[in-house]
């Protein structure tokens, strides 16, 4: 099994920053492809950004030139820094990672997902 614990949601000012971690633990061979997703409050899940192996990012056109997906692969973590928020962005925001168990088989897991307000 693979745990993904997200941090570092929180309630900003609109123009302000926040940075989401989410490090992943358990029993995997690897990690492939990690990404931030959110849902709003009666809007249905969308991808936000997405990060390659090797550290390429692709983006949702709402959070281009704002949000930066990074990760550390030593770590086991990916992490979402948020600048230049908008009311618009608040929702909860969940990882996911696809993982490579130890049996070849590639699984996609989620965590539980961060609160993140954006409200003057």
């Amino acid at each position: 099994q693979v745990q993904l614990v997200e941090s570092g949601g929180g309630l900003v000012q609109p123009g302000g920053s926040l940075r989401l971690s989410c490090a992943a633990s358990g029993s995997f061979f690897s990690l492939g492809a990690m990404d931030w997703h959110r849902q709003a409050p009666g809007k249905q899940r969308e991808s936000v950004a997405t990060i390659t192996t090797g550290g390429s990012g692709n983006y949702a056109d709402s959070v281009k030139g704002r949000f930066t997906i990074s990760r550390d692969n030593a770590k086991n973590t990916v992490y979402l820094q948020m600048n230049s928020l908008k009311p618009e962005d608040t929702a909860v925001y969940y990882c996911a990672a696809a993982a490579i168990l130890r049996s070849g088989v590639n699984v996609k897991y989620w965590g539980q997902g961060t609160q993140v307000t954006v409200s003057s």
